[in-house]
Formats: structure tokens, C-alpha cells, sequence
């Protein structure tokens, strides 16, 4: 079992001190930083998406190369450099001090950019070179974020404004890429653009980032102290718990792979729908989602019990799949805005509980030597390379039905989601039963 902090058993399940006291309540500085924090995560990675997501807003028509559309070959350029990133980023970012985490950011964002320079340089389809490397840093930056946050008593609140940052600005950047093209901008140099005029406000963020204090002794008493992670490290944890993360990361790929289509596909699954999206619907549907996944996901920060928080969270997530489902049967009564919006919040939920809650919470109940962003980071590699392979398996997405491909991969990958929960909570209900009874004899022993 991994290493348990025997002077913090008690606080490691209820959240409390060491002497067994609650948390005080927040100080006027304690609540500043708080705020300052989530700020500083929101806004870093909203300009993310500013570079990553904009050139999606255009259907890039009439181009076809190798039997695709170009739009396919564009999207899969850029997920499969993301998908990359994302397995760089299991290595990287568990491994980065915390002190080269603001120039790491700053250097990939930079890269990014030049990447989109490269799409409106190069003609087609030789331009998509310059969506991979686009896509080739921005994989790590979520990960490197997350570790400014983790290890508080308020993470869930922090992550869950991280996390609302890019459900709204997956809309909103769209619809900036869209008002660009009705600006005369060229298909070719729209991403470009668009990331351009995100690069100043980015590099403020990122510089509040880099001035967010460390977790103090009550946030390492209530939680857990995150550290950096060697080989080592990471085996031990995984295989401490690999059925359970197995199970959790395969319900994260499902979701990945449908948000994703939903995403980089919006404008066919609104014209699926009967409708075509103006630019500003685009963000007025994650802005509602965005709403809503704050607020469920940031009240998990109450619970002060980790063990309940996390199986909590496991709740939570199967009331998104529940929700993707009844969107899916509703969505002739709901119509096209109503459906995208329930069908978005419900997988949503689930999505950024794994990252906000039930990563965290894990950690904070075993006590285990490790940090979120290499747990985040290694479900987001796998969910992202079910993404290239649906991608890469269905080639005529871009020109064939995509709605109806979205509808069934709701149905179904929802029932695959609804399994992995359940054996995910077996597995975890018995394993962290054993390793508490392990860890109490321990103590005893030790006395």
C-alpha cells in the first residue's frame, strides 16, 4: 500500500488538523488568495483556448485531400499533437518543480503560437503541420496549471473555476474565430489571429500564477502534502490502485472522445439539429454549462471527509451520464439549444469531477506520495488517443452524418460510462477499506 502519513490518519478521512480541530474558518488573506487564484487559472487557461480551439469555428469547404475533408485532417493534426503532449505530460509536468512551472508555461504557449503562424503560412494540406505542433505543448499546460491548485481545503472550488474556463471558452473562442472569418479574415490566418490577441492577457495570468503562496500546514494536514513524482513514484501508485484508475480512466476516455466531437463538431451537429448556430450561440450554450459545472463541482469543497468526498464524486459523475441520456431522449421536445445544453452539462459533470474531485480526493484519503497533475495528465493521454482513434476510424466524419454518430456515441459510450462507475465503486469501497485497517494497524504497532 502507499505510504501513509501516520501522524495525519485522522485527518487524512475527516479534513481535520492534526490535533482533530476543524480548519478555521477563512482568514480575510486566506479568502484573497483564493480568489486571486481562481482568477489566475480561469484566465490562463481561457487564453489557452484562445490558440488551440478558434480555427474549429470554420468548415474550411470545398478541400479535400486524400479522400478527406480538410477539416478532418486539420482536427486530427492537432488532437494527435495534443495526444502527445498529453503523454509527454505524465513525465513532465509530475516531474517539474514548482519554481519552472510559470517559464514552462510562457515557453509552450509561445511554440503554440508559431505553430498557427506556420497554418497560415504553408498551403494546404501542408499547413496542418502547423496545427500538430500548435497542438504538441498545449497538452501540458492544463497539468502544470492544476499544480498551482491542488492540496488545499478550497481545491475543488479552484479546479472547478479551471475547469469552467474551458467549457466557456470552447464557445466563446468559436465564436471569435467565427466573427473573424465575417470580418474578412482568411480561413488560413484566423487561428492565428485569434491567438494573437490572447498572447498579452495569457502572460498576466500566468504572472499571477507564479505569485499564488504554497499550500500552508492546514491545507497538508486536511489533504495531503503533493510532492514530485519520479518513475518510481508513479508505479507505486498505479499499482497500488490500477483497477479502480483503469476503470475511471475508461470512463474519462468515453467522455473524452464525446466532447470532443461535440466540441471540434458543433457546427454539423447544430445543423443535425435543423438549426445553424449564429457565432454567439456558440458561447451562450457553454456559458450555461460552464455555470452549472461550477456550481456542482466547487460545492464538493463542504465536504470535509475525503473518503466521502470521493465517492461522493462518484455520484456525481453518474448523474452526468444520467443526464447525457435523458438529453439524448428529450431532444425533440428540448430543441437544438436545449439539448446541446443539458447533453453538455451532463458530460461536464463527470469530466471535471475527475479532475476536480476525485483525483484529488484520492489522494487525500490514501495519503499516497503524488500530484494531480500526473493523474489528470495519464487520463487525459488515453482520452485523448480514443479520440485520434475514432478520428482516425472514422474518416468520413467530417462530410458524412456526424450528428447521428454523436447521438449513438451518446447512447452508448453512456452505458459503458455507467459500468466503469459501478465497478469502480466496488473496487474502491473494498480496496481503501483494507488500507485503512492496514494503516490503523500500523499505528498500533508503532505505539
Amino acid at each position: 500500500m502507499p505510504n501513509v502519513n501516520k501522524s495525519n490518519l485522522s485527518a487524512a478521512g475527516t479534513g481535520a488538523g492534526p490535533s482533530g480541530e476543524s480548519p478555521s474558518a477563512p482568514r480575510r488573506d486566506q479568502l484573497y488568495w483564493a480568489v486571486w487564484s481562481m482568477l489566475a487559472a480561469f484566465g490562463t487557461y481561457f487564453c489557452m483556448y484562445g490558440l488551440r480551439k478558434p480555427f474549429t469555428a470554420s468548415a474550411y469547404a470545398g478541400s479535400e485531400f486524400y479522400g478527406l475533408d480538410f477539416k478532418t485532417i486539420a482536427v486530427v493534426s492537432q488532437v494527435i499533437g495534443y495526444t502527445i503532449s498529453k503523454f509527454l505530460g505524465v513525465k513532465f509536468v509530475a516531474e517539474l518543480p514548482p519554481s519552472r512551472r510559470v517559464p514552462a508555461i510562457l515557453l509552450l504557449v509561445a511554440v503554440a503560437e508559431v505553430g498557427l503562424v506556420l497554418f497560415g503560412v504553408l498551403p494546404r494540406p501542408w499547413s496542418v503541420v502547423g496545427l500538430f505542433l500548435n497542438g504538441l505543448p498545449l497538452g501540458m499546460i492544463f497539468g502544470l496549471v492544476l499544480g498551482f491548485l491542488e492540496g488545499r481545503r478550497v481545491t475543488e472550488a479552484l479546479t472547478a473555476g479551471l475547469c469552467a474556463s474551458f467549457i466557456l471558452a470552447d464557445g466563446v473562442t468559436k465564436s471569435i474565430g467565427a466573427w473573424l472569418l465575417e470580418q474578412g479574415v482568411t480561413e488560413g490566418w484566423m487561428p492565428a489571429a485569434a491567438g494573437a490577441g490572447f498572447l498579452v492577457p495569457l502572460v498576466v495570468f500566468v504572472f499571477m500564477l507564479g505569485h499564488i503562496p504554497r499550500p500552508d500546514a492546514a491545507d497538508v494536514a486536511a489533504r495531503s502534502e503533493r510532492s514530485a513524482m519520479r518513475r518510481a513514484d508513479r508505479r507505486a501508485l498505479v499499482a497500488s490502485y490500477f483497477v479502480g484508475l483503469a476503470l475511471v480512466i475508461a470512463m474519462y476516455l468515453v467522455l473524452t472522445v464525446i466532447r470532443s466531437v461535440r466540441a471540434d463538431f458543433a457546427p454539423e451537429i447544430w445543423r443535425g439539429l435543423g438549426e445553424v448556430a449564429a457565432p454567439g450561440t456558440f458561447a451562450t450554450t457553454e456559458m450555461v454549462v460552464a455555470l452549472g459545472v461550477l456550481g456542482v463541482c466547487g460545492l464538493m469543497v463542504i465536504v470535509r471527509d475525503n473518503r466521502r468526498a470521493f465517492f461522493g464524486s462518484l455520484v456525481w459523475c453518474a448523474i452526468g451520464v444520467l443526464l447525457v441520456i435523458a438529453g439524448v431522449l428529450l431532444r425533440k421536445w428540448l430543441g437544438a439549444f436545449g439539448f446541446m445544453t443539458m447533453v453538455g452539462l451532463g458530460m461536464y459533470i463527470p469530466y471535471v469531477t475527475v479532475q476536480t474531485s476525485l483525483c484529488e480526493r484520492l489522494l487525500s484519503t490514501t495519503r499516497a506520495k503524488g500530484n494531480l497533475g500526473f493523474l489528470v495528465s495519464m487520463a487525459d493521454a488515453y482520452g485523448y488517443l480514443g479520440y485520434v482513434v475514432v478520428l482516425l476510424a472514422r474518416g468520413v466524419i467530417g462530410r458524412g452524418d456526424v450528428f447521428g454518430l454523436f447521438i449513438t456515441m451518446c447512447l452508448w459510450g453512456s452505458i459503458v460510462c455507467l459500468a466503469c462507475l459501478a465497478g469502480a465503486w466496488v473496487y474502491f469501497a473494498r480496496r481503501l477499506d483494507r488500507n485503512e485497517v492496514s494503516a490503523v494497524r500500523e499505528v498500533r504497532v508503532g505505539q
